[in-house]
């Protein structure tokens, strides 16, 4: 394939066949929807999607808590394993008062289809916690991350399921896990969990990871789109963890970043913003457009003029009401589930390319595993090692689903479930199950 051809992107890559869905389907039904479409163009038959439509394992904990003001209060916790024929499962434990059963199934499911079309030997899982963590003191996330494992120590391991952060956790929650686990155990398990200190058996490069897969994955889209990276004009819809790292090194690159977004507001200049500036700024939670008067609202920026939009905050940003107004040529999802299927549908025939967000966002499942790996042979890569591993991985991916998409004449959202589930359905096979 020619990496540099202009032509229209995606132009004669249609969506997936038409199903009943409409854009308030919630996450998990959605997801079983795409998967459903993916194994029929896999050739599986109903006994396979009936396998695979949910997690294996779901297991609902209560965990109680004493405050810091000496009352006891209990928290539900959640722990999904989509399905380990290919190996032990492995995703994130979040921390969020909106965290729900139906939505950590729907991320164990997609934990798989990133192993998948990454080629990492794992299945998918995911787990969340109903909390608050901004109004919880240190010690009482403490008290939570310890009791969590306890919880859930029996069905874990670094066989078993392998945590990782996720929103609102971060290495220093990962230590307390890893120290609870390591107790229960009665040994050191440094490959329990990942996202870790670094002094704790933690991975270079783990910590700016996904921004940088998505980086990555951006300049491949970018090169079949005829877009230079240099002096193109890119929109950041989000300024937290990963949509800061991507904001300096899409600078870093020359790339003129237009327009950020946060939790408050957005910012937007055509003439490039001043993201050193920006990133010096900002708060803990990566706020920083409240020091602005002159700031526009989240949807208004999604609108406004760029080469590239990354939507890198929160789910449903772009929908069938604003899909037609979109301006951009590539839209990269950094952020889980921000385009629905009605716009991933309108956006394709308009001939924009979509890098949907099971590829854009698999760089922080990739470096996991390679920390797992480390921790598993007690020998420990260079960040530069860990960067050019992380590149040669997520580059062939990306070729690999935009060349199914083109092959099979879908969308690459459907692609990359249909690349991703390619491998757990040949295992699951070979086991028998089905």
């Amino acid at each position: 394939m020619d990496q540099t051809s202009s032509l229209p992107v995606n132009a004669a890559i249609r969506a997936e066949p038409k199903q009943a869905e409409t854009e308030n389907l919630d996450l998990f039904t959605r997801t079983q929807q795409t998967i459903h479409t993916a194994l029929q163009y896999l050739g599986c038959d109903e006994g396979m999607y009936e396998l695979l439509k949910a997690p294996l394992r779901v297991l609902t904990v209560r965990i109680p808590v004493k405050m810091d003001d000496g009352s006891v209060k209990v928290f539900t916790g959640y722990r999904a394993q989509h399905n380990d024929a290919v190996g032990p499962t492995k995703g994130g434990v979040r921390f969020h008062p909106d965290v729900t059963e139906d939505e950590v199934k729907a991320l164990s499911m997609w934990m798989s289809i990133k192993c998948g079309l990454t080629n990492l030997p794992y299945g998918g899982g995911k787990g969340g916690i109903q909390c608050d963590p901004r109004s919880m003191s240190f010690r009482e996330l403490e008290r939570l991350s310890r009791g969590y494992v306890r919880a859930i120590s029996q069905l874990v391991g670094p066989t078993k399921d392998i945590p990782a952060p996720d929103v609102f956790t971060n290495s220093q929650v990962m230590a307390w896990m890893m120290d609870e686990y390591s107790r229960i155990r009665e040994f050191d398990s440094p490959g329990f969990i990942t996202g870790k200190p670094l002094v704790l058996g933690g991975s270079q490069g783990r910590e700016s990871s996904t921004a940088l897969g998505v980086t990555i994955v951006l300049k491949e889209a970018a090169k079949l789109a005829g877009i230079p990276v240099e002096g193109s004009r890119v929109i950041i819809q989000g300024f937290g963890n990963a949509g800061s790292f991507l904001a300096k090194f899409l600078h870093d690159a020359g790339a003129k970043v237009v327009g950020i977004a946060d939790a408050v507001g957005a910012l937007y200049n055509e003439d490039g913003l001043d993201i050193d500036h920006l990133l010096d700024r900002r708060d803990s939670f990566g706020t920083v457009t409240n020091l602005f008067p002159n700031r526009i609202t989240n949807a208004e920026l999604l609108t406004m003029p760029c080469d590239i939009l990354v939507p890198a905050a929160i789910e449903n940003q772009i929908t069938e009401a604003n899909a037609g107004q979109i301006e951009a040529r590539i839209v990269v999802e950094a952020a889980n589930g921000p385009t629905t299927a009605k716009a991933t549908d309108m956006l394709t025939d308009r001939g924009i390319m979509l890098v949907p967000d099971v590829l854009a966002s698999a760089g922080g499942v990739v470096v996991s595993y390679f920390e797992w790996v480390q921790n598993n042979q007690g020998y420990y890569w260079s960040e530069e090692e860990v960067n050019r591993k992380l590149t040669d991985l997520l580059t062939a991916s990306f070729h690999q689903v935009y060349q199914t998409a083109q092959t099979k004449r879908v969308n690459m959202r459907l692609s990359a479930y249909i690349v991703g589930l390619r491998r757990m359905t040949e295992a699951v096979k070979w086991r028998g199950w089905v």
